[in-house]
């Protein structure tokens, strides 16, 4: 360790080895450390949200609403693509080094001798700031399941679950129903609780009822309808209190993003002191949200799209979205995918859409060589192998032709140093 103060990445640094092990589902420590730093009984309002797949454009759903609205609005979310600093921001904003390494002294003074993971200090840091930066709303995005899950420390007003599909087995169980009542546990009772998606696992909603939350489910308590299937479309949302018609499609691309929206300004109405954006406030708001790395596209003469689909229900969505933007050309699959997940499963979805693989080593813990990823489904066969994602990156740059197209996809470890190297 550097001599005098620790610098933003020193304390990331040392963040990988206070705790002995990466992933702890446990809550008695965080908690504690919270208590101690007085983050737990914020002035602001809180919105938590939990899925499979779908929360990182509901979280950038609420932030671009709250603020439109005028509220002042802080944002957790995890991974980062590219810097630490996008985990924290301040209306839209990152915070800053400065704010990050303040907030971790702190931290690390009141924790004494409980240790806290990487993503346990994460979270305090974003309450520390939050809390200095006096939001009036912080919008928290799950990090893995829900219940035992660091986030959860925090009595949200408002719980949102975007989708339940397999992912994390080793951690959530092996079943939809399981990782559905894990989900679940972001819940209060009491306090609303919107879900996303109309063919959700019934399981959350039986656990929302053991729980006590006041349930609202898109298809039964809330309608978000689309006036067409063509991408594009206007649409709206009729019932949980909110009333919406010929709205401007959400920028995001996707079907799905449809039902992601609605259930941002359905849960946003549920708030102890309603937000109700106007219709003018909601169409900028839903239509200037970005997010780098979900069906991110660079247009050329090669397109380039970049997604970190990295579970079975990612790649299914991922795959439609393709399926509904036609390539004149031949489609190149560039993917890196971490050894824990179910790659066949994701091969099965992609496979049908893909002309040719290109698959990519990820030198991670959890990665797996080309080579190895190359022998984990049989859709594979005749793929051709990187040492990493910045060769397989070259390889397509040097064999795609104008009219085809290139998709980076598997893990948030391929889409970033894709964009990296994209941008050299």
């Amino acid at each position: 360790m550097t001599a005098g103060p620790r610098s933003l990445d020193d304390w990331l640094q040392l963040q990988q080895s206070v705790h002995s092990t990466g992933i702890d589902l446990t809550l008695e420590r965080v908690r504690e450390v919270a208590q101690r730093l007085q983050l737990l009984q914020p002035k602001h309002r809180s919105l938590t949200v939990a899925d499979t797949n779908g929360k990182g454009s509901t979280v950038e759903y609420l932030t671009a609403l709250l603020r439109e609205s005028g509220r002042r609005v802080g944002t957790f979310t995890s991974p980062h693509l590219l810097r630490y600093n996008e985990r924290i921001r301040i209306d839209g904003a990152e915070a800053s080094d400065a704010e990050l390494v303040s907030a971790f002294e702190h931290i690390d003074a009141a924790r004494a001798d409980i240790t806290l993971t990487f993503f346990e200090f994460n979270l305090l840091a974003a309450l520390w700031v939050f809390r200095a930066r006096e939001v009036t709303h912080a919008v928290l995005e799950v990090g893995l399941g829900g219940r035992l899950d660091a986030v959860n420390i925090v009595d949200a007003d408002v719980a949102i679950v975007c989708s339940i599909g397999m992912d994390h087995r080793d951690w959530l169980g092996d079943s939809l129903e399981g990782i559905g009542r894990e989900k679940a546990g972001v819940m209060r009772a009491g306090r609303p609780a919107v879900l996303s998606d109309p063919a959700m696992t019934a399981a959350v909603a039986e656990e929302a009822l053991r729980i006590g939350a006041q349930l609202l489910w898109s298809g039964r308590d809330f309608k978000v309808q689309a006036q067409s299937a063509t991408p594009g479309a206007r649409w709206g949302v009729q019932g949980g209190g909110v009333s919406w018609q010929d709205l401007p499609a959400p920028a995001l691309q996707g079907a799905v993003q449809y039902l992601n929206a609605g259930a941002a300004l359905v849960a946003l109405a549920q708030l102890p002191e309603p937000v109700l954006p106007t219709a003018a406030q909601a169409a900028r708001a839903l239509g200037s949200v970005s997010l780098p790395g979900r069906f991110q596209v660079l247009p050329g003469a090669v397109e380039w799209i970049l997604d970190v689909a990295h579970n079975e229900p990612a790649a299914a969505v991922l795959a439609a979205n393709l399926r509904a933007r036609p390539c004149a050309g031949h489609t190149w699959l560039v993917a890196g995918i971490l050894g824990d997940k179910d790659i066949g499963a994701i091969a099965r979805e992609l496979g049908p859409v893909t002309d040719q693989w290109i698959l990519c080593g990820i030198d991670q813990p959890r990665g797996l060589t080309a080579a190895e990823l190359s022998q984990r489904a049989p859709q594979f066969a005749g793929a051709q192998l990187a040492q990493d994602i910045a060769a397989g990156v070259a390889r397509a740059q040097a064999q795609a032709v104008p009219g085809d197209r290139v998709v980076v996809c598997g893990s948030f470890l391929a889409v970033a140093p894709a964009l990296q190297a994209l941008a050299r």
